[in-house]
């Protein structure tokens, strides 16, 4: 019973939550679909001089508004295949996909113009190493904050134009003959144009 309880106050909070959202004539829900480039930042403390290369992505978010004001944000893309470079040689690849989960506060006021920022944390899992004929592994996983700062700009009741940032912090061990040679921090940052749309 008292887990029953607890499920329906959640349910109930979940629901009034949304209907304040949606108070201020605006829907609760938020999809995007945006173009971002990956700028990976390549801190090695190895010494193989490793690097991994940048590229541009597809990435799709839902955003739920808890209120006007605050919001929670849902980050997904397709596995992405990188190449990693030793001193400039290509040493082979690996793919990866970094869901990120973001709590967001939205600035309201700004007559066709939602600023916001966000912070929540990224889960990265890395598959399909393939380094030197497996000479060279990956953790399969990575744990990190992220920090992201954006804007929505309207074109209507619904549709928005939308540029956003974000700073994403994934590192991986790597390890040469099966010891721990160092560590790789990627921290990319991700500059992203898309479209959203509200309801």
């Amino acid at each position: 019973m008292k887990k029953q309880t607890v499920v329906a106050a959640l349910l109930a909070a979940g629901a009034v939550t949304g209907a304040m959202a949606q108070s201020s004539g605006e829907g609760a829900w938020m999809v995007r679909a945006r173009a971002v480039n990956l700028d990976m930042s390549n801190k090695d403390s190895t010494g193989l001089g490793l690097v991994v290369n940048n590229k541009t992505i597809p990435e799709v978010d839902v955003t739920y508004f808890l209120t006007p004001n605050v919001a929670a944000e849902l980050i997904l893309t397709v596995p992405q295949k990188q190449t990693v470079y030793s001193n400039g040689a290509s040493i082979g690849t690996f793919k990866h996909l970094p869901p990120t989960l973001l709590a967001q506060y939205h600035f309201t006021g700004l007559q066709g113009y939602r600023p916001y920022v966000g912070v929540g944390i990224n889960y990265t899992d890395i598959s399909k190493v393939s380094l030197l004929g497996g000479a060279v592994t990956l953790d399969q996983d990575s744990w990190g904050g992220a920090l992201q700062a954006g804007v929505d700009i309207a074109l209507d009741r619904n549709w928005s134009i939308n540029l956003d940032v974000k700073k994403v912090y994934i590192k991986t061990r790597v390890y040469s003959g099966g010891a721990n040679a160092g560590t790789l921090r990627l921290d990319p940052v991700l500059a992203g144009v898309g479209i959203g749309y509200r309801f």
